[in-house]
């Protein structure tokens, strides 16, 4: 029987997951994937602060990272950063829940584009993220 968009999504966020340890380490979870379309969450620990006392940006980036991957990764085939940038836009807070929601833009041939946005728990815009990704040989699971 042949996956509906959302369960190969699904399976393909589950089988990355399962190896990305620096996700794991860093705290993301996934909270919802489907086709081209990803949220991932984070708590804002003390330990993710920099000398300023706010979220280090490298925190925020790499949770909008993981979500821009796992978006871009959904239709089961292995796909990679080409390019990215963000801009910052308020600082995170010690114990701020932050969600990056990422949706597909454009997929042409190999090469798609993704806007991220990063939040708060008040809705407060984080920063905003653009990745461009460029898809290469392999899958996440047979198919």
């Amino acid at each position: 029987m042949a996956l509906t968009p959302k369960e190969r999504a699904e399976k393909s966020a589950e089988a990355m997951y399962a190896s990305d340890a620096a996700s794991q380490w860093l705290g993301l979870s996934i909270v919802e994937v489907d086709e081209g379309r990803a949220v991932m969450q984070i708590t804002v620990q003390p330990h993710h602060c920099n000398g300023h006392g706010i979220c280090h940006g490298g925190i925020t980036f790499s949770l909008a990272d993981s979500a821009f991957a796992f978006a871009c990764n959904s239709r089961n085939q292995t796909v990679v950063g080409q390019h990215t940038y963000m801009n910052y836009l308020a600082p995170g807070q010690s114990g701020d829940v932050l969600t990056a929601t990422a949706r597909e833009v454009q997929v042409t041939g190999r090469s798609g584009i993704y806007d991220v946005t990063v939040t708060n728990q008040t809705g407060t815009v984080i920063a905003e993220f653009r990745g461009v990704s460029r898809q290469i040989p392999g899958q996440h699971f047979d198919e």
